[in-house]
């Protein structure tokens, strides 16, 4: 990938995300979730979960869960981008998809990273219990990246499947669903074990784990599978989902780029234009 494709793809995303910043829709978006979490926080802060606190226990699951809701962001911006036309006169620009992604990638983990920032500065003021200070931030930091290339890429791969944003909406239920067994508001040693299984198949899980580990206190690992913080299999399930998503990602790709012209955007907005009529 030459330097021209870098340079298109850093300006196009930096440009889309300070418009995500200057536009009221998409600012209001950007608070309204973070505070929602710090209010959950607020109400569950000094609940005991064990010796330990469960907004202590939760503050950096919710960090992890945030985190993965790349998958959601990628996945809504590309089905738009496609639904609208975006994509096709990417597509029909020297180097346009790869800019094209480059510049997704940087507007989606741009605003992630911002909405986290957002939710972590009051969380940290409002919950006790947490171990905060130089220790924690290379911990953070190795399973935030980590977890980002092992979610956005999904994220790209599911939105090349749908075609419209109401399809597309149909992949926030089995997300919710995930997240609601992921041990993200509670130990995940409490669930079934048969539920346990299922929910360390995916990044949820263990972007949560890895946040646990980095923020909480060496005590309370006794909440958790094993005892145990589990680094290297945390670095191992990020990993695979990292590289089945860098693998996957630029064949769904292409060949859904292939398939965009303008015969088949104007198909869609016709039925758009039907179901609005």
């Amino acid at each position: 990938m030459n330097a021209t494709v870098l340079r298109a793809g850093w300006s196009r995303g930096l440009i889309e995300l300070r418009q995500s910043f200057t536009n009221g829709a998409e600012l209001f978006s950007h608070f309204l979730w973070p505070a929602l979490m710090v209010a959950t926080l607020f109400f569950i802060r000094d609940l005991p979960v064990g010796a330990l606190l469960l907004g202590a226990v939760a503050l950096p699951g919710i960090l992890g869960m945030n985190a993965a809701t790349g998958v959601i962001g990628m996945s809504q911006q590309l089905t738009a981008d496609r639904e609208d036309g975006t994509l096709l006169r990417a597509k029909a620009t020297p180097h346009g998809m790869p800019a094209y992604l480059i510049g997704k990638v940087i507007t989606v983990s741009g605003g992630l990273l911002a909405d986290l920032a957002i939710f972590l500065v009051p969380a940290v003021l409002l919950v006790e219990g947490l171990r905060i200070g130089p220790q924690s931030w290379p911990g953070l930091a190795w399973v935030l990246a980590l977890g980002l290339v092992a979610t956005l890429p999904i994220g790209a791969v599911l939105g090349s499947m749908f075609t419209t944003a109401r399809a597309q909406g149909l992949v926030q239920l089995p997300f919710l669903a995930v997240i609601g067994i992921s041990g993200i508001f509670y130990p995940i040693t409490v669930l079934p074990e048969w539920l346990q299984w299922i929910a360390q198949i995916f990044p949820i899980y263990w972007m949560g784990l890895g946040m646990r580990s980095a923020l909480l206190p060496d005590a309370a690992v006794v909440v958790e599978i094993g005892e145990s913080w589990r680094h290297l299999e945390t670095a191992g399930v990020l990993g695979a989902w990292a590289l089945l998503g860098l693998l996957m990602a630029p064949v769904v790709l292409r060949r859904m780029a292939r398939g965009e012209s303008g015969s088949t955007v104007a198909a869609r907005r016709e039925r758009a234009l039907q179901r609005t009529g």
